[in-house]
């Protein structure tokens, strides 16, 4: 989690067969270009996969999750600030519609490395215009996070494409552990380390706008050191087979896997599922730790950013990789369908740890970490449910992929507009009545769950339809 990367051996494998191809030209060193793909140093994944996916990560938690709490320091009240900070993620939902674009390109790679250069920029831009910053001088920032986020998506298409494209089947499962685990490096990064940092330049500056554009820099040296690091290791990233070869196939296939995708039996309770499993959460997500570090007086639990990037991006983001694990452990050995009501129910802990939060108003720091452990680690072991429904129940079929894509476009749907609503209802019903009402949400996660629809064998969920 977070930890560096494996030292690099002396004489790796690929320089060893590199040498002996050389021997072979007559002994002159040959350029990268000329060696075969499996000579060369990113055919081991260790070098760029976990970079990569730290990078997706480092950005998606950027616009949403950090966005959120900067917004909050700088004076924006709650309302404002859960609703840009989840409008920011919209460019995630709706990535499906400009994935094909990526496609048509002759290298993947390069996609990746403009898209991670033109952020280092943005991202320099919004800590120069959070210095000067008020509530009422923000749409600066917020145009730039927008397209930071835009960025942050077309990156993640084009990565998962060099992933996909570069490593075979086995190696993808091989490598798809620590793909997760690397992206969730990310918020252990900036909802851990970088809101810690933040509350300490605070302390020492008196300001939380030199505060927020001291951890903006870092994160703009961090994308820029792995970019450069990626200009030399990623891989091109390979065209599949049956990539598009020009715009009206593009579109056609786009069209054609769109109107498949609600030809499925049963698509509309899929759809439902896939929509409102999480329906209590998205409601939590943005208002929990705006909660968390308001003042005891406007009925919060007066936390530090200090505390806060303890509690719930170092200890919770822990809880939630562990609670995932097993989660996955949990489903493989009962099945997704004898699971799935239990996965829903721990899906929806974390509404009843924060509405004991808002009743208890607990001071104790050991108390609320040991609480959001566990808020965090139910909801880990919870989430998997979703994703498996998806990949086993809803993506079979010819365009496999695309529907998963689909499927997760409407859960990421749910978590914006449940996100921007949140702040306004919080500020209108009051924290403890706000706990209540999501609690009262899970009903229609637990309705969409018992009517989940079960067509394909778990064991054999690659069929078409």
């Amino acid at each position: 989690m977070g930890s560096p990367l494996p030292p690099l051996p002396r004489t790796p494998a690929w320089a060893s067969e590199r040498r002996m191809v050389e021997q072979h030209a007559g002994g002159h060193p040959l350029p990268m270009s000329k060696l075969p793909a499996s000579f060369r140093p990113y055919a081991l994944p260790l070098w760029w996969v976990p970079t990569s996916y730290l990078a997706m990560g480092l950005i998606y938690v950027l616009v949403s999750g950090v966005a959120n709490i900067m917004f909050k320091n700088l004076g924006m009240d709650n309302a404002k600030a859960a609703f840009w900070s989840s409008l920011f993620i919209l460019p995630y939902t709706i990535k499906p519609f400009w994935a094909p674009l990526v496609e048509l390109g002759k290298t993947k790679k390069v996609f990746v490395l403009a898209m991670q250069f033109i952020l280092v920029g943005l991202i320099v831009a919004t800590a120069l215009a959070v210095r000067i910053a008020t509530p009422e001088t923000m749409t600066p920032i917020f145009v730039l996070l927008g397209l930071a986020g835009i960025l942050g998506a077309t990156q993640d298409i084009a990565t998962d494409g060099v992933y996909v494209t570069t490593l075979g089947r086995a190696d993808q499962a091989k490598y798809i552990g620590l793909q997760s685990m690397c992206w969730n490096a990310g918020p252990i990064l900036a909802n851990g380390i970088l809101i810690r940092a933040s509350g300490m330049w605070q302390t020492s500056t008196g300001s939380w706008n030199t505060s927020w554009m001291y951890v903006l820099y870092v994160i703009a040296a961090l994308m820029g050191t792995l970019a450069v690091y990626h200009a030399y290791l990623l891989p091109p990233g390979a065209s599949t087979i049956d990539t598009p070869q020009g715009w009206k196939d593009s579109l056609h296939t786009f069209f054609e896997a769109f109107h498949s995708f609600f030809r499925k039996k049963d698509i509309v309770l899929m759809i439902l599922f896939a929509f409102f499993f999480r329906f209590g959460y998205g409601f939590l997500e943005k208002m929990g730790p705006l909660f968390m570090i308001d003042s005891r007086e406007n009925g919060g639990l007066g936390l530090t950013n200090q505390a806060l990037g303890d509690i719930n991006g170092t200890f919770g983001t822990g809880a939630f990789m562990i609670g995932s694990i097993l989660g996955g452990i949990f489903v493989a050995r009962r099945g997704l369908k004898q699971s799935l009501f239990l996965l829903c129910l721990c899906l929806n802990v974390p509404n009843v740890i924060f509405l004991f939060f808002s009743l208890a108003c607990p001071s104790s720091y050991p108390l609320i970490a040991t609480c959001v452990s566990i808020e965090k680690f139910f909801w880990g072991m919870g989430v998997v449910g979703l994703s498996i429904y998806m990949m086993q129940q809803i993506a079979p079929g010819k365009y496999r992929t695309a529907h998963y894509t689909f499927a997760s476009a409407l859960m990421g749907l749910n978590m914006m507009l449940t996100g921007m609503v949140s702040g306004k209802l919080q500020e209108w019903l009051g924290y403890r009545n706000f706990f209540i009402g999501v609690l009262l949400a899970a009903i229609p996660s637990v309705l969409v769950t018992l009517a989940a629809p079960f067509h394909h064998n778990e064991s054999n969920s690659q069929e078409n339809t």
